[in-house]
């Protein structure tokens, strides 16, 4: 098998990871001059110091535009290096929701709905209509219906801190899926950013070796008069 030395690392790569200077994106080619300068376009370097080179241009530039990088840029980076989806990783790091904090939803859900409203509305209804009609409002509870409102009071005061309980659980997931949301943007800019410079690199590629056979079909013209143009 073919193998060539990279200039910076003077290790052996198989000579199809070949990458010479004079290919690589001005951008990645200065960040590999910061760390060896003697480093020049002629000189070459394979795909995979290459990629590390990227993933350094990366991390430079996030840091340039946020400042210093958090724990969400670097997931971002690290799913980048290891060809990860984002949405999938945060999803296995996901963690259940407790028995106390999925009642407290339940509960939350049905005291904000219309079946609560109608159930406990004809319950008071009937409370009021046992107590004055039934038993001639000397029942367990006549009017003015103190142990009710000693009922409606204890209710409020628990349902009012479910129903906080339920909004701060779904004011998490908001910013759960807010930081979500930005950790999949800055990814595809990203991307964007790395496929340009794929791109770039490809089409510079593809123009040398246009070049390189068009000198060879030129070389070939000219044997060809010299054969058939002898004195020429």
């Amino acid at each position: 098998m073919n193998t060539f030395t990279s200039s910076i690392s003077k290790q052996e790569f198989p000579k199809s990871e070949q990458v010479f200077g004079n290919t690589i994106r001005k951008s990645i080619f200065d960040v590999i001059l910061s760390d060896y300068p003697s480093f020049n376009k002629k000189n070459s370097i394979s795909i995979t110091e290459l990629n590390l080179y990227r993933q350094k241009y990366l991390s430079g530039y996030l840091v340039k535009e946020v400042g210093e990088l958090s724990h969400l840029e670097e997931d971002v980076l690290k799913t980048l290096n290891d060809h990860e989806i984002i949405s999938e990783k945060e999803g296995e790091g996901t963690t259940k929701s407790s028995f106390g904090q999925q009642l407290a939803d339940k509960v939350a859900a049905f005291g904000g709905s219309w079946k609560f409203i109608i159930i406990f509305a004809l319950i008071i209804f009937f409370w009021i209509s046992a107590n004055i009609i039934l038993l001639a409002n000397k029942g367990f509870d006549p009017y003015p219906f103190i142990l009710l409102n000693l009922i409606l009071s204890c209710l409020a005061a628990l349902q009012a801190p479910v129903i906080m309980m339920s909004q701060n659980r779904q004011e998490e997931k908001d910013r759960e899926r807010a930081k979500q949301d930005y950790m999949v943007n800055l990814k595809a800019e990203l991307e964007i950013r790395t496929l340009h410079e794929k791109i770039d690199h490809l089409i510079i590629h593809q123009q040398q070796e246009l070049l390189n056979i068009q000198q060879i079909q030129v070389e070939m013209l000219e044997d060809i008069m010299k054969q058939i143009n002898p004195n020429t």
